[in-house]
């Protein structure tokens, strides 16, 4: 359950359409419900700004769609991230609604809502190579999942700086930006000298041996020279996304 259910079932209560016995009984499932092996945190989304997210990997299939079944009864939407195709496909197979991209390995059921229009919720997600592109489309994908409209710039990196500078206008327009690079991770130090918006960088394991499996990008993305620059963890394309959701939706409810 998040802020704006709660909201519609207390209007219900006052408004006379839900009992108060029936609202009782939605709330006693809250806030969290143990499966023994899990135990799903259903009030997270009134904490934060967004709900549980259940992280596929290491999981077995029948208890990841245990996990999602329970999210989906509760009334909540559902991501699942690092979800294999074997597991995309039992989701699919088990509830109504799911849909699975396999670039990113992730796993999906939102309900729908209204969309809203304009460059106040747009995130701009802008990769170096296409080699980062499953960790780039994990962000953007995530980005979707919580609402956001997303502006895609791949395959920009600096070794060819006039693909970057090619787009910068249309980058400029979100209101956060997340830049996703391999290699030496330089592309987040670019694109932060460009813009005035938030820029939160992800390192990828993209690299040749002295990359260390994308700590060089780390390193080289926390050294930034570009002031206001924030880093998040190695392939961490959820993580990016959802800092930009804290940032967006913090910023709203001021």
């Amino acid at each position: 359950m998040d802020r704006d259910r709660l909201t519609e079932l207390l209007e219900a209560v006052r408004g006379g359409t839900c009992s108060i016995d029936e609202a009782c009984d939605r709330l006693r499932r809250l806030p969290y419900e143990d499966l023994g092996f899990a135990q799903i945190d259903h009030h997270r989304a009134l904490r934060n700004v967004m709900g549980e997210v259940v992280f596929g990997e290491g999981k077995t299939p029948e208890q990841v769609v245990a996990i999602a079944t329970r999210l989906v009864a509760a009334g909540g939407d559902v991501l699942v991230t690092r979800c294999s195709e074997e597991v995309g496909a039992r989701l699919c197979a088990a509830v109504p609604g799911f849909e699975y991209r396999p670039l990113p390995r992730l796993a999906m059921r939102r309900i729908p809502v209204p969309t809203t229009s304009g460059d106040a919720d747009t995130v701009a997600v802008v990769s170096a190579g296409t080699a980062d592109l499953p960790v780039a489309e994990e962000a953007a994908s995530t980005a979707e999942f919580l609402g956001f409209q997303v502006d895609r710039a791949y395959d920009v990196g600096v070794a060819g700086l006039h693909r970057l500078l090619g787009r910068v206008e249309g980058i400029r327009q979100a209101r956060v930006v997340i830049v996703v690079a391999g290699m030496e991770g330089a592309l987040p130090s670019v694109v932060g000298g460009l813009v005035d918006r938030p820029v939160v960088a992800v390192p990828t394991s993209v690299g040749y041996g002295a990359s260390f499996s994308g700590l060089a990008a780390l390193l080289g993305m926390l050294n930034s020279c570009a002031a206001g620059v924030v880093v998040v963890n190695v392939d961490n394309g959820f993580g990016a996304a959802a800092a930009a959701c804290r940032i967006l939706r913090g910023g709203a409810r001021e």
